[in-house]
């Protein structure tokens, strides 16, 4: 049980009679994990999400969070515990000003003046906001509101941070500010759960990928290893990485090494590739 933060057991879920989206959902979450949650539409990741941190309630199971049940009274500190960030940006995001924006949250947990207002202000120094707290967020850009909600989810020193879908409708640019944040978030020892469609991001990124399909988890394990089992691709209607194909088929012409543990990045692997060069010259 060490280190053991989040909890499901035997988690299901329906939104109307006789249509369950969650059908038996058991899965633990280690401080510090960065975990891609993996599956087409449909598949019961976002509900997955809603019930860990409390905003639906589930048909039946239980959630834990630091080995403690979280029964219905709970909620609200679960709440506060496990933040999410939502896909869109603007169903987050309900104050005049980014300050205004990032202060709701600490302000309804009733903290005294100061100690809200040195949470915000550190959200804001964090997300690269300070000199926008005047602003109105609604007329700031989609990147700029990501990182509004971001903060948001900051100042309420969420312990475990919850991402569905972070990359939609960001351009290649205010992606790689997210990967920045998303470092950034994991040394200041946030525990980090993300769903995506984007496999090349989900590789790169993540330690673990658990992998959703018609309601149930059908895989969970290391990202590089889920990856390469054909059968759970298929049936979750994922794709194999560009990253990781081009490495298989680098593995297959003998130019590197199977024996080598797989890049993660476009870095790694031109560093394997000009270590196999240096090994052929000499």
């Amino acid at each position: 049980m060490e280190n053991i933060l989040l909890q499901a057991e035997n988690l299901s879920y329906s939104y109307e009679e006789g249509v369950q989206v969650l059908k038996g959902i058991d899965l633990t979450v280690r401080k510090g994990e960065k975990i891609a949650f993996l599956g087409s539409n449909g598949a019961g990741k976002s509900t997955c999400f809603l019930n860990l941190n409390g905003v639906l309630e589930p048909d039946s199971g239980r959630i834990f969070y630091n080995g403690k049940e979280m029964k219905k009274k709970d909620f609200n500190e679960l709440r506060k515990r496990v933040g999410i960030v939502f896909q869109d940006a603007d169903h987050q995001i309900i104050a005049s000003t980014v300050f205004a924006e990032v202060s709701f949250g600490p302000m309804n947990l009733r903290l005294p003046k100061e100690e809200v207002a040195r949470r915000v202000e550190q959200a804001l120094f964090e997300m690269n906001l300070t000199g926008m707290k005047d602003r109105p967020p609604h007329y700031l850009s989609g990147g700029e509101k990501k990182r509004v909600s971001i903060a948001d989810i900051l100042a309420m020193e969420s312990e475990v941070v919850i991402f569905d879908e972070p990359t939609a409708s960001l351009d290649p640019v205010n992606v790689e500010i997210l990967k920045a944040i998303l470092d950034k978030m994991a040394v200041m020892g946030k525990t980090l759960l993300i769903s995506t469609h984007d496999v090349d991001f989900a590789y790169e990124w993540a330690d673990r990928a658990i992998v959703f399909a018609h309601g149930r988890i059908i895989a969970d394990g290391p990202i590089s290893e889920i990856f390469r089992r054909e059968e759970v691709l298929k049936e979750a209607n994922l794709r194999e990485p560009v990253l990781l194909e081009v490495w298989s088929s680098l593995v297959k012409h003998n130019i590197l090494d199977e024996r080598e543990n797989c890049p993660k990045s476009a870095r790694e692997l031109d560093n394997l590739l000009e270590r196999a060069r240096s090994g052929e010259k000499s």
